[in-house]
């Protein structure tokens, strides 16, 4: 086996954008949400990705700006740093290194260089013990610092950032724990307590979910399960605290938040719904409903105009004085299951699964950007627990992308499971899908499996489907029946196939539709889709088959199929057993532009991946534990780009990537090392566009004399003045931003010299050879004025003919004809005047 340091697991496209609370810039322009292992920041006005802040190894938990600089903004990570960066140019200016993992960062105006974070208690072995940490950062140019003086602020508090909070600009802070609430002085260095019982008279819960600190008043808000919202105050001293209580939420509270005022609280929870209060008015109260699902965070801008929501979809509200929705901003929506395989669409190269309550998402992996919603079931849901509706189980495209079949079902109480199969032909007019047949109930049971024919065309396409019900069928595309008023081709059944009475599992067609494999429990049968004749049965050890997959290009004699113990590969040509391994496959898949084939396996609570060809008997690469838990949805995805990897273990990445789902809904995939350390590169470069003026700093990034130099020794540039070259002063003084330079007095010298033109050095490098080249391109702009004597020839050419005659004036030297030359160029009319007064 072949080193595997190269590759490893990342989060890149397709991450939750709402995993912590987002941050909106002091301006009101710009929201900042951590995403994996980046930060990214978006525009609040377009909506769009303006920068993506890359640097940590591994999940980016919180995001803060920093309170002494607007422009500048703290992230911490799980890979145990802290890092400063100017999010508008997308710098990173500082590492701090804490060592241990950071579940949340904090900061207040009144702490200058100290930031709050929490971590694992190190007192506590128990795994949900954490601690509030101070942390000084220390005051020095070095990129990568090592912080060595950190201080406990608070034992045994909670890991989940919206139970923390600031009140009266950092004089003391607040946390929920529990049922519990702890509010800790800095001038005192002490703290009170505060409980609850777990229950109250009504059942309800009292357990603290949230808690905000009001901005100038001595007042903690704190949220509950019951849906409860208690304001507590005089907790100054201890047994003189008291507290009053606003209800609305039927559900649990999940974030609240005071404006930079602190005129009026906002709370949000399952309900869909921003809830404003008004401060000591409680009674006064707005709603802004219909959000599109439960809220789990609540951020106000700096200057209280925007307020924006993070919901359980993965999806930002942004919204104006909590009057209106301006914009929203949408990310991979995964939801607690995925039931549809992970597709990509052959047309926008998009990620197709499961999005909103019975529709499809198409996402754009390179984009990282929701492209659009698909209605399968157009119905609206209604969110109501333990209601049965429509769900999207099952979908897949052709070869060419212009058919797309889905399956929605629903199942009800004493009653058969209802199933619909929908035929949907994309649209070139409005670049969508249109449906254009339904097929009611086309199984008697459930659906176990559906494909297209990868080689058929759009006018010959064939789908197959298989079911519980002991058969499957295939659905050709038809024309209408000339005695009907259809205009457009339909689908219908042309074939019902079956075997023995046994129960079809999944099915698969080769990729060139010559073949289709369908397995029926422990037997697989092998069908000509041209003639829908059984070719052959293919068996093997007991075990019911789970996955079929053949192969491509020079692998595609062979079939391969999973059971629950074994990976088996049969031989097409001679219709034998090739060979098995023993494994526990939860996943096999083929990637469409090579042989490779991945197959996941589960072993010791956690998923390995295996990436083989099935010609040769070592495999390509293998990882263990890529993550905890059982992969079942993965896709290979093509590249844009193909990449020119040398390294055998990772040549598999060279023209598709793979992505899969983890058991926690992660999106994830694998990535070489060179491929990051390329993205972090072009992240940093200062692009300039070409629509921009040709202004003295433009110039002074050398574009432009990059750009001369390419140019042909002839062009117009060989003549043009030479520009400034880019130096390291002018790089240094245009690529970082103003804010963290030094005084000007340091850098002026530097500056100026660099703006300097050298002329001897340019006339060092001239050689005689560009020098004559100068002059005759001077002689000949000069045209007749430059022809002297009878013969026409220059002064400084001799007559044609070998030596020089004897009456003939004397050769003169390039210097007295340059000399010539500039004395017949001077304005002599002033001595013409002179004589004739």
């Amino acid at each position: 086996m072949v080193e595997q340091a190269e590759i490893r697991v990342v989060r890149q496209g397709g991450s939750k954008i709402t995993f912590r609370e987002p941050v909106i810039s002091s301006d009101s322009r710009f929201l900042l949400c951590a995403s994996g292992h980046t930060v990214k920041v978006f525009s609040t006005v377009t909506e769009e990705c303006v920068q993506e802040l890359r640097g940590h190894t591994d999940l980016v938990t919180g995001v803060l700006l920093r309170p002494s600089n607007h422009l500048q903004v703290y992230s911490c990570s799980a890979d145990g740093t802290v890092r400063l960066w100017d999010f508008t140019d997308g710098i990173l200016i500082r590492t701090y290194v804490i060592g241990y993992p950071i579940f949340s960062i904090f900061a207040s105006a009144s702490h200058d260089g100290v930031v709050f974070i929490v971590t694992a208690s190190q007192r506590d072995n128990r795994s949900d013990a954490f601690q509030l940490v101070a942390v000084h950062l220390p005051a020095c140019a070095d990129q990568l610092v090592e912080t060595t003086e950190l201080s406990a602020v608070l034992g045994d508090v909670s890991a989940n950032p919206a139970a923390i909070a600031f009140g009266r600009a950092g004089e003391y802070l607040a946390s929920a724990n529990g049922s519990q609430l702890e509010v800790y002085f800095f001038k005192k260095k002490k703290s009170h307590r505060f409980s609850l019982k777990d229950e109250n008279k009504n059942g309800g819960r009292n357990t603290l979910t949230c808690v905000a600190c009001h901005p100038t008043d001595d007042c903690v808000a704190t949220g509950h399960e019951d849906g409860k919202i208690r304001l507590w105050r005089n907790f100054s001293h201890r047994k003189e605290y008291t507290y009053s209580t606003l209800h609305w939420h039927h559900g649990a509270v999940a974030s609240l938040r005071f404006t930079p005022e602190g005129s009026n609280l906002l709370s949000g929870g399952l309900e869909s719904v921003l809830v404003q209060w008004r401060y000591e008015q409680e009674s006064q109260r707005n709603f802004l409903p219909r959000l599109g699902a439960a809220i789990t965070h609540i951020a106000v801008s700096p200057d209280g105009s925007r307020f924006c929501t993070s919901h359980s979809d993965n999806k930002i509200t942004i919204i104006q004085s909590c009057v209106k929705v301006s914009s929203i901003i949408q990310g991979l929506v995964t939801g607690d299951e995925v039931q549809t395989d992970l597709m990509v669409d052959p047309r926008s190269k998009a990620l197709v699964l499961n999005g909103k309550p019975g529709h499809l998402q198409f996402y754009s992996l390179q984009r990282d950007k929701l492209l659009f919603n698909l209605d399968i079931v157009q119905q609206e849901f209604i969110h109501q627990s333990g209601l049965d509706q429509y769900q999207v189980v099952r979908a897949a495209f052709d070869g060419s992308g212009s058919w797309l079949a889905t399956v929605e079902e629903r199942k009800q109480k004493a009653a058969e499971v209802e199933v619909n199969l929908k035929l949907w032909a994309f649209d070139d007019h409005t670049q969508s899908f249109v449906l254009n047949t339904t097929i009611a109930a086309p199984h008697e049971a459930r659906i176990s499996g559906l494909c297209f024919d990868p080689a058929a065309g759009s006018r010959t396409a064939v789908l197959v489907s298989s079911s519980a019900d002991g058969h499957f069928k295939a659905w050709r595309l038809a024309a209408p029946p000339a005695h009907t008023d259809d205009e457009g081709a339909s689908w219908s059944c042309d074939f019902v196939g079956a075997y023995h009475g046994l129960v079809p599992g999944c099915c698969s067609f080769s990729a060139d539709g010559s073949l289709l494999a369908v397995s029926f429990q422990e037997v697989v049968t092998v069908w000509s889709p041209a003639s829908w004749e059984l070719l052959a049965t293919l068996s093997q050890p007991p075990g019911d088959v789970r996955n079929l997959c053949f192969g491509r290009l020079s692998c595609s004699k062979y079939l391969l199929g999973t059971t629950t113990k074994l990976l088996c590969c049969w031989n097409l040509l001679t219709c034998s057993l090739e060979w098995s391994t023993s494994m526990e496959v939860s996943l096999l898949l083929a990637d469409p532009l090579s042989e490779n084939m991945a197959a996941f396996c589960h072993q010791d609570g956690s998923a390995d991946l295996f990436v083989f060809k099935p010609s040769e008997p070592l495999p390509l690469f293998s990882q263990k534990a890529v993550c905890p838990g059982r992969v079942t949805r993965a896709v290979f995805a093509p590249r844009e780009v193909m990449l020119e990897s040398c390294e055998e273990s990772s040549q598999w990445l060279n023209r598709s990537r793979l992505y899969f789902l983890t058991p926690q809904m992660d999106l994830l995939t694998f990535s070489t090392k060179a491929e990051e350390q390329s993205l972090l590169a072009s992240s940093k470069q200062l692009v300039i566009d070409d629509a921009v003026a040709m202004t003295p700093f433009y110039l002074l990034l050398g574009k432009h004399q990059r750009s001369g130099a390419e140019a042909p020794a002839g062009g117009p540039s060989s003549g043009s003045p030479a520009l400034p070259q880019s130096s390291a002063a002018v790089r240094e003084l245009l690529q970082t931003p103003a804010h963290v330079l030094p005084a000007a007095s340091f850098l002026c010298s530097a500056f100026l010299e660099s703006l300097l033109i050298s002329v001897t050095d340019d006339r060092e490098e001239t050689g005689p050879a560009d020098q004559e080249m100068e002059s005759e391109k001077e002689e000949e702009e000069e045209g007749s004025d430059e022809e002297t004597g009878a013969g026409g020839t220059r002064p400084e050419e001799a007559p044609s003919g070998g030596a020089q005659t004897e009456g003939a004036a004397p050769g003169l030297t390039r210097t007295q004809v340059r000399e010539l030359r500039r004395v017949r160029k001077l304005d002599h009319s002033w001595l013409a005047r002179i004589l004739d007064s």
